[in-house]
């Protein structure tokens, strides 16, 4: 009499841990994305939330010093731009902190905050500011 196989082959197991193997290069890195991008969005929620301030403080011709910081990222209002005939706006820094995800951990991000209460990220970093955050991790509605 013949036995029968039980379980599986070497090279079916093979097969499966090579099939594991490419998801997971593939899906690592871009959970990595994610996690940086989720992490890089704290900094323009942050200068949200001096949106109110900064636009009142623009009424009178002024930017403030404000700053607040966050797990991930610190925010503080640098200058302002109040020139005759431009809209007025303060030049924001946004510095992420160490000890996040390695792909913006220590790097800025210059955002404008516009009398209107706006806030975008210029191609170019603003006065007195520092951008060198890859824009895949800034937030897509503050892109111009």
């Amino acid at each position: 009499m013949k036995s029968m196989q039980k379980g599986f082959t070497l090279i079916e197991l093979m097969i499966v841990v090579a099939i594991i193997g490419i998801l997971a290069a593939i899906a690592i890195p871009a959970y990595q994305d994610y996690i940086a991008r989720s992490q890089a969005s704290e900094g323009p929620s942050l200068a949200d939330g001096l949106k109110t301030e900064i636009t009142d403080n623009l009424q009178n011709s002024k930017c403030g010093n404000s700053t607040m910081g966050g797990k991930y990222a610190t925010v503080a209002v640098i200058d302002a731009t109040i020139a005759a005939g431009a809209t007025p706006q303060c030049s924001v820094q946004v510095t992420y902190h160490n000890g996040i995800s390695a792909k913006i951990a220590g790097k800025k991000l210059g955002l404008l905050v516009q009398s209107n209460g706006s806030i975008i990220a210029p191609a170019t970093a603003p006065a007195n500011t520092t951008t060198d955050i890859d824009t895949k991790y800034v937030p897509k509605a503050l892109l111009p």
